[in-house]
Order: structure tokens, then sequence, then C-alpha cells
């Protein structure tokens, strides 16, 4: 049998959107995994929920510091410094 389809919107009942935003998140987090290995991929996901907790998942291959650094090589963009700057679209 199908799962029904949801309608996107926000859960208005706090303790139904904390429930929600768990399995989501561990969810979302086993994807995460599955990606490093499965794809051999680098994966860094950061979260913070709306009680203001941080939730972080980072392919256990690099470090925080790694991953940052390369994504700053990759795309060409200081992170560091990217807030001073002017972006035009």
């Amino acid at each position: 049998m199908a799962r029904g389809k949801i309608q996107i919107k926000k859960i208005e009942n706090s303790t139904n959107r904390q429930v929600t935003y768990s399995k989501r998140r561990n969810g979302l987090f086993k994807k995460a995994n599955e990606l490093t290995v499965l794809c051999d991929a680098k994966v860094s996901i950061i979260m913070v929920s709306c009680t203001e907790k941080l939730h972080e998942y980072i392919s256990p291959s690099i470090t925080t510091k790694q991953f940052f650094d390369q994504y700053q090589k990759a795309s060409g963009i200081d992170l560091w410094n990217s807030h001073y700057e002017v972006v035009n679209y």
C-alpha cells in the first residue's frame, strides 16, 4: 500500500512538529551516510532546530575543516569574508 501525500506546510502542534523534525532529521542523516558509503561522497549537514539545538553530520573520511576548505576551493568563495562582499546576480 502506498503512502498518501501530505501537504507541506508548518506543523502547528509543537509536539508533532518536534517529532516530525526528529524523524526526518534521522532519515536525512541516514541518507547522507548511505551516499558516503555507496558513492564515496563527502557529505556535511548542519541543522539548527527551532529550539536552537545544533545537529550535524559529516562523512567520517573528512574533518569539518577539510570539508569547508574543499568547498571554498571548489566554489571560489571565501566563506570567512563573503559577508563583506556585494553579490550581483
